[in-house]
């Protein structure tokens, strides 16, 4: 039999018998997969954002499984999917806060530059070249790193600085890490009305007036104003809203020198101070009256009667 002919039988034969080997090792050596898994996976998501912090939606679906990890930490999911894994793990879910990414800057800086950039319009790259031309070391770059990595188009640069769509944002966790500046961050939404403080400036205060229009130059007069006893906080220069405490009664907004901090997107305008009613005037004291007359004098002594001569 000629060598052109055995070849090809030789390995159709070889073909057949590993087929065969490896279809009884699959069957022999299969793991078993927790059928939780299975169900978990088909109601998640399927972005693979990686916000979860695991390798994946399937990697997820088995941490979850494994009680490595918990059964809420689907940002694009959100509460409806959280409830539906506690469902098949059998857990109750605690509803919390919804949460977005919030960039901490408003751009206020972005006509103070200290040169002109040309080259890649890219955060990243634009740091690279003496932390970016802006005066503000802390401002955003506008490059649109941020942008580039957001898998729900949540997030874009409108007049040079980076803005986050609410609706869209699923807090996954993306344009935290792209961002070089690390002026992003994710924040819950659990105030009344949605107080924004957005600036990341440690600068001191005639740095951050000659480097930004509006920058927090930290003057704790919105703390003073503050009801809620560590709701906001100046630390380092900078004034940070702690979410947990703050209830979105905006009088920190009203009472910003710098007009920085928002309430639902807005700056608050100030308090109209109160009026003290005017004091009726007091009825004039009636003139004093004359001193009466002195009494009157001791009677001139009597002229003496002329003697007689």
């Amino acid at each position: 039999m000629s060598t052109t002919i055995l070849a090809p039988i030789v390995l159709t034969v070889l073909g057949i018998i590993f087929g065969i080997v490896l279809a009884v090792a699959s069957k022999v050596f299969a793991v078993e997969k927790d059928p939780r898994e299975e169900a978990i996976g088909e109601i998640l998501p399927g972005a693979n954002c990686g916000g979860c912090g695991y390798p994946g939606c399937g990697g997820y679906a088995a941490s979850v499984v494994k009680g490595i990890a918990p059964v809420n930490a689907c940002a694009p999911g959100g509460a409806e999917l959280a409830k539906k894994i506690g469902e098949i793990m059998g857990v109750t879910v605690e509803e919390g806060a919804r949460k977005i990414a919030q960039v901490k800057c408003t751009g206020g800086g972005h006509d103070k530059t200290r040169y002109d950039y040309v080259g890649l319009s890219s955060c990243l790259g634009i740091s690279r070249v003496s932390s970016g031309p802006l005066m503000c070391s802390y401002g955003c770059l506008g490059g649109g790193d941020c942008v580039a990595v957001c898998k729900f188009d949540a997030i874009a640069v409108v007049d040079g600085v980076a803005k986050v769509d609410f609706d869209k944002c699923v807090a996954c966790g993306a344009c935290v890490d792209a961002c070089p500046k690390h002026i992003i961050e994710i924040v819950p939404l659990n105030a009344k009305k949605y107080t924004e403080l957005l600036c990341s400036s440690h600068d001191k205060g005639p740095a951050v007036r000659a480097a930004c229009d509006n920058g927090c130059i930290g003057c704790k007069i919105c703390v003073k104003a503050c009801p809620k006893e560590g709701a906001i906080t100046v630390e380092n220069f900078l004034a940070t809203i702690n979410y947990d405490i703050c209830i979105g009664c905006g009088l920190c907004s009203r009472a910003c020198p710098r007009q920085l901090i928002t309430v639902d997107g807005k700056v608050l305008p100030p308090k109209p101070k109160k009026e003290e009613p005017k004091k009726e005037a007091a009825p004039a004291a009636a003139p004093a009256e004359a001193p009466k007359a002195a009494e009157a004098a001791p009677a001139a002594p009597a002229a003496e009667a002329p003697k007689a001569e």
